[in-house]
């Protein structure tokens, strides 16, 4: 009895000494991920970010803080901030002079400020990828994935950091795969992917092709369009991954003329794969230099909110009208009591939500319902439709500041194409 005895206590002093090894290696491992992501100079990961205030004693530690929780309190106070700053309106001779010469204020803004108002929007990909053909996603994809596997290795120095990995592969069958799966570069469900496959468009292609008037981008197999280009802060980072992608063109307007040319003589602007133009999407009468129903992406970032809100609704149509069936409207742009809107003064305020700035340009302020009620009206499904509330710091000065932007993904529906592929074929011999 003594020896089984004995025997059982040391078993369970052994199995508890290594639940306590195991337990304290998770620990650790933990907390050494913790402190890459708050070391890191990357930006954390998608969507929206992974960088949370735990502690409120470290705000200043970072710049910017995601998925900030307002309270009800904040809500209110912001609310009646937003009141307060609108109750005194723009008189509408102003307002009148303000829609007439839009173009003008954005003239003088580019002719002040050129290309070093805004910084270039890098993240582009990470929180669109949908931007760059499937195959060309996929490789980035691989490339982070062994820059973030080289990371690991040579940070973390217990014996579990290839099963971190197993348990990524786990989580992404678990929430991305087999209930879905991807027709050039969007994500469908396996009865409308079959129906794709089954059923090729565009087998014709070329036979169409030598039949029609050429234009910039028409051997183009990935077609992308910005809207409202400015000074080419996404023009710039997007170029730098196009030119290594082939079949790929980029399209990109600005009702600035301005701000076209800025676009145009910047060292890395080739029109081999990009072509730049000024257009005023408001204008419905005005062509675009392309068909229709021939893009793959339609970029709206920060441009929606300079328009004057009885005209938005136009602008989405047309829109929607260029894209492909499958292709994807990818939109971030102000939120509803942003920083920016609450710092208003009285005297600004153009109609409710909308502001003139001091030099003239206006800006809308969002609802996540409003977005999707525009876009839907205009005939696309929503993907993503999400509201990114963070807290942006100044460290130097030690200055708060609730930021809040809308984030969507919309996409034109593939109905048509799925219940009638030969007419399909017909009408759009680009895809």
């Amino acid at each position: 009895m003594f020896t089984i005895h004995g025997f059982l206590l040391m078993l369970n002093l052994s199995l508890n000494k290594m639940n306590f090894i195991t337990r304290l290696s998770a620990l650790c491992l933990r907390k050494s991920k913790m402190q890459q992501r708050h070391q890191s100079s990357r930006r954390p990961a998608v969507p929206l970010g992974s960088r949370i205030l735990a502690d409120p004693s470290k705000v200043f530690e970072h710049n910017m803080w995601d998925h900030m929780q307002w309270s009800q309190e904040e809500e209110e106070n912001a609310k009646e901030k937003a009141a307060e700053n609108s109750l005194v309106k723009v008189q509408w001779e102003d307002q009148d002079k303000y829609e007439r010469e839009a173009s003008k204020y954005w003239n003088e803004f580019y002719k002040t400020h050129k290309n070093n108002f805004f910084k270039d929007r890098n993240w582009l990909f990470l929180e669109f990828p949908e931007i760059l053909p499937e195959k060309r996603r996929e490789e980035l994809k691989r490339e982070e994935r062994s820059s973030e596997h080289k990371k690991i290795n040579s940070t973390n120095s217990f014996s579990h950091k290839n099963e971190m990995f197993e348990e990524g592969e786990k989580y992404w069958k678990k929430n991305y795969g087999g209930g879905s799966t991807s027709v050039q570069g969007y994500v469908y469900n396996k009865k409308q992917a079959k129906s794709l496959t089954d059923n090729p468009q565009g087998e014709n292609c070329g036979e169409e092709l030598g039949r029609l008037e050429s234009f910039p981008g028409s051997d183009a197999t990935h077609r992308i369009l910005e809207v409202g280009c400015g000074a080419g802060n996404s023009v710039f980072p997007i170029l730098k991954v196009l030119c290594n992608t082939p079949g790929t063109f980029l399209y990109c307007c600005d009702f600035a003329s301005g701000a076209v040319e800025l676009v145009k003589s910047h060292s890395s602007y080739n029109s081999a794969w990009c072509s730049a133009f000024v257009h005023d999407v408001c204008d419905d009468a005005l062509p675009y230099p392309f068909p229709d129903e021939i893009l793959d992406v339609i970029l709206l970032v920060f441009v929606l909110s300079t328009i004057h809100p009885d005209r938005m609704q136009g602008v989405v149509n047309r829109l929607a009208k260029l894209l492909k069936p499958g292709g994807m409207l990818l939109f971030r742009d102000y939120g509803r009591y942003d920083t920016a809107q609450l710092r208003f003064k009285k005297g600004h305020c153009l109609s409710e939500n909308f502001y003139v700035r001091g030099d003239g340009t206006r800006v809308y302020f969002f609802t996540k319902d409003e977005v999707w009620n525009m876009f839907n009206l205009a005939g696309l499904t929503e993907v993503q439709n999400l509201v990114d509330r963070r807290l942006q710091v100044n460290r130097k000065k030690k200055v708060k500041m609730q930021r809040v932007w809308i984030q969507s993904k919309f996409q034109k529906p593939l109905l048509l194409s799925l219940n009638n592929p030969e007419e399909t074929t017909k009408r759009h011999p680009y895809r």
